[in-house]
């Protein structure tokens, strides 16, 4: 009879391995994610508008979708394929909108204008040779359009200037405009109306200059350049108008849109923002579009009206397999938002929600060629193609801000369906939430727009990543400085001193080398520790499950360090390392893998802020603590050889200035201990300076406060002192007490007689007795005061 193993039953689980849910934009509910092809996850963003500095506007968003797409790479473990688009022509915006100054910033600015007008701006600057009255009288007029157009949109009917008269009346609206509540009135009436004042302002204080260097015969070059300069605001928009039909070459919109796309990736990387794996630009795309437009017609969803084409909603609505605005069908008849995706004539549209997916160029905007003539894309139709073209006809996930979902992502859906003839082009929709500053939009006229550049000065990449990890990734985010200075410098100090204290503690056991005291250290307190870092890493998956909760998978770490540091506190030098370690280790796993830090899954904490910066010269780090460590020994030799009575004293005074002084420029803490060994740790420089900064600053202000006791107390035994200066046998006699008081005394000084000759009744006698008593006292104190002072 053969020998069996015996029977194995499959394990049961005790508790369900949670799945990945997400919040889908085209359900407005959490669904299961359920890729189509095994662990590949195909994924479009929409990417920037390239045409001026980023802002938070953009942090908020990119760094979002970078959160979500480490999750779900770094920690889910899938293959993802990132495409992101980079709108590098584009026309959504009305020229009259524009400011071009470098002292502004912008809003609201097209590629197409903004190149336009800065081509035309400086090629006139480069005609410009000397200062001359027909210069002065051009900017003159284009100020006085300037001021009609644009600053007499926020000013009431009865203070716009007439036409003629601008200048006369500029000094009326120049006082005006210092009174808040006439400057409130003119921004609710125009949000621009403050930038429009600074420039036209700006503008007439150059041209005063320049006619006084013109009086005085100045009529050089610089000049000329400084007024043209001062005047950029005001006069582009005239050049533009006189110009601007005569620059068609695509190359104009293209260089402009170079320099900010390489901007946006600068800012993206100061982020700690992962590039793309797949850049798409639109203008890289154009035959591609052309030909997808073609598909479109050919599909019966397309058609044209003098050049441009059309797509036909209502067409493609009624069609069986389609369905025309999935994310928000009841903005379907919303003109407003319609409105802001058409930037085209309306004339001989189907209907008022058709929109362009190619438009006829006019003069002074470039243009490709096109079975329908000289055109160029329209807004929505770029991202369905260039996604179409690296990801097919269906993607994963497709992502970008909650403000694109209609008309954008609604119609970008619409083409690619009509181009594919496919239900569903994409199967989950993420839309990252508003961003607010103070509880406001983010708006140049409410002054609390943010650049990257600008934030990035005043908090950290990490923090800014923080900020956003502790709200809902598809919320609205209001973004304050209490926010940063309270809940985000909370997290990251707790954190920076956890990670300080277990890279101490790991750092003294491997010092000390492998070793046994006879003890395992894996008592109750271990058990119940690792029983709940088990806890706690499924409530982290759980609540990455939960549509990438991660507020709650911020809290669910730092609870796991409180607790780790209540199991520090409490075992001393007890405690378990290796269980303190592997903890830790997590936790900053965890963290690195939201983008927060760089570096090796075996690293204690954030991981680097940079990597790759070249390598490390030992010289350079190791000699001020070599130094240091050379001079302590010298000083400890010469105390040593010495042989003192005070060696002992000096030696332990040499130990404390090593502690306090010396090693804390170098970012190095001793903390002693009960056995009389200090527990090394590496703290930042500027921490340990600022701690003991504080504390002897609190020393001193200690010392202050009881040498001021002590000179209060002196002030007020000297004061006591003085009252007994009085001998009593003279307190009763004048000038001591007014003339003619009492008329009769005893040999101490006491009176016996009243100015009439009477005797002090019982009660008088009794009230000047006790007060000579009470003086005799004072004096004797005096006296011995007195004698003890002059001794010493």
């Amino acid at each position: 009879m053969s020998v069996q193993q015996p029977p194995w039953s499959l394990p049961k689980p005790t508790s369900p391995e949670p799945v990945l849910k997400v919040y889908n934009s085209l359900t407005k509910s959490k669904n299961e994610f359920i890729p189509r092809k095994g662990r590949l996850v195909k994924w479009y963003n929409c990417g920037p508008t390239v045409y001026d500095a980023s802002h938070m506007g953009h942090a908020r968003n990119y760094v979002t979708q970078d959160i979500l797409r480490r999750i779900m790479s770094d920690y889910f473990g899938y293959d993802i394929h990132f495409v992101m688009n980079i709108t590098d022509i584009d026309d959504k915006a009305s020229p009259h909108s524009l400011l071009l100054s470098p002292y502004l910033p912008l809003t609201g600015l097209q590629i197409i204008t903004r190149a336009r007008q800065n081509h035309v701006f400086e090629t006139f600057r480069s005609e410009v040779k000397d200062a001359s009255p027909d210069l002065i009288d051009r900017i003159r007029v284009a100020w006085r359009a300037f001021v009609q157009e644009r600053v007499a949109k926020g000013l009431p009917d009865s203070e716009r200037p007439s036409v003629g008269d601008e200048e006369i009346e500029w000094d009326h609206l120049t006082t005006r405009v210092q009174d808040t509540q006439w400057k409130l009135d003119c921004l609710r009436r125009d949000e621009k109306f403050d930038m429009y004042f600074s420039s036209a302002t700006r503008t007439l204080a150059a041209l005063q200059i320049a006619q006084s260097h013109l009086d005085a015969g100045n009529t050089s070059a610089d000049v000329a350049h400084k007024l043209v300069d001062e005047a950029r605001d005001v006069l582009a928009p005239a050049l533009d108008k006189q110009y601007g039909s005569t620059v068609t070459d695509p190359a104009v919109s293209r260089s402009l849109a170079t320099y900010w796309e390489n901007r946006f990736f600068e800012d993206m990387a100061r982020l700690r923002v992962r590039n793309p794996d797949t850049i798409t630009r639109v203008t890289e795309y154009v035959p591609e579009i052309v030909a997808f437009v073609e598909g479109i017609i050919k599909n019966g969803y397309g058609y044209e009206v003098e050049g441009s084409i059309y797509f036909d909603t209502q067409a493609f609505d009624k069609a069986d397999s389609h369905d025309y605005a999935k994310l928000e069908p009841w903005s379907k008849g919303n003109r407003e938002l319609l409105e802001g995706g058409l930037a085209t004539n309306k004339t001989g549209r189907r209907s008022a929600s058709d929109f362009a997916l190619w438009k006829a160029s006019k003069d002074g905007e470039p243009s490709w060629p096109s079975p329908w003539g000289p055109g160029r894309p329209g807004w929505h139709i770029e991202c369905s193609v260039m996604a179409s073209e690296i990801l097919g006809d269906n993607m994963d996930i497709h992502s970008g801000g909650i403000d694109l979902a209609f008309p954008h992502h609604d119609n970008e859906m619409a083409q690619a369906e009509a181009y594919h003839e496919c239900g569903a082009w994409v199967n989950y929709f993420l839309h990252t939430g508003h961003l607010h500053i103070e509880g406001l939009k983010m708006s140049k006229s409410l002054k609390n727009f943010i650049t990257i550049d600008e934030i990035l000065q005043k908090h950290s990449a990490r923090q800014l990543r923080l900020a956003f990890l502790t709200q809902l990734w598809n919320a609205k985010v209001d973004f304050s400085e209490s926010l940063m200075t309270g809940e985000v410098r909370n997290i990251e100090t707790t954190l920076n001193n956890f990670f300080v204290t277990v890279k101490a503690l790991v750092s003294q056991a491997r010092s000390n080398g492998p070793s046994s005291d006879g003890y395992h250290h894996y008592e109750e307190a271990e058990r119940g520790l690792t029983e709940s870092f088990y806890e706690h890493q499924s409530n982290f998956r759980a609540a990455l499950c939960d549509s990438f909760d991660t507020p709650t998978a911020l809290d669910i770490l730092r609870d796991m360090v409180s607790r780790t540091n209540v199991y520090i506190n409490s075992r001393g030098k007890n405690v378990n390392v290796g269980v303190v370690e592997n903890i830790t280790l997590w936790v900053g796993k965890m963290l690195r893998m939201f983008g927060l830090g760089e570096g090796e899954s075996t690293e204690l904490g954030w991981g680097q802020d940079n990597q790759g910066e070249g390598s490390i010269n030992k010289d350079e780090v190791l000699m001020p603590y070599l130094r240091t460590l050379s001079s302590f020994r010298d000083g400890v030799r010469q105390l040593a050889m010495k042989k003192g009575d005070n060696a002992l004293k000096d030696i332990l005074a040499l130990c404390d200035k090593l502690r306090d002084v010396d090693l804390v420029p170098l970012g190095v803490a001793l903390d002693d201990q009960e056995d009389g060994k200090a527990l090394v740790k590496l703290v930042p420089s500027a921490d340990l300076i600022k701690a003991r900064d504080e504390k002897r600053a609190a020393q001193e202000a200690k010392a202050a406060k009881k040498a001021a006791q002590v000179e209060a107390e002196r002030q007020k035994r000297i004061q006591k002192l003085e009252k007994g200066r009085m001998s009593p046998t003279v307190m009763f006699r004048p000038p001591n007490v007014a003339g003619g008081t009492y008329s009769s005394w005893n040999d101490d000084g006491l009176p016996l007689l009243d100015a009439d000759g009477k005797e002090l009744s019982k009660n008088q006698t009794k009230q000047v007795q006790k007060a000579w008593t009470n003086q005799k006292k004072l004096h004797d104190e005096f006296l011995a005061w007195q004698a003890e002072t002059s001794n010493s």
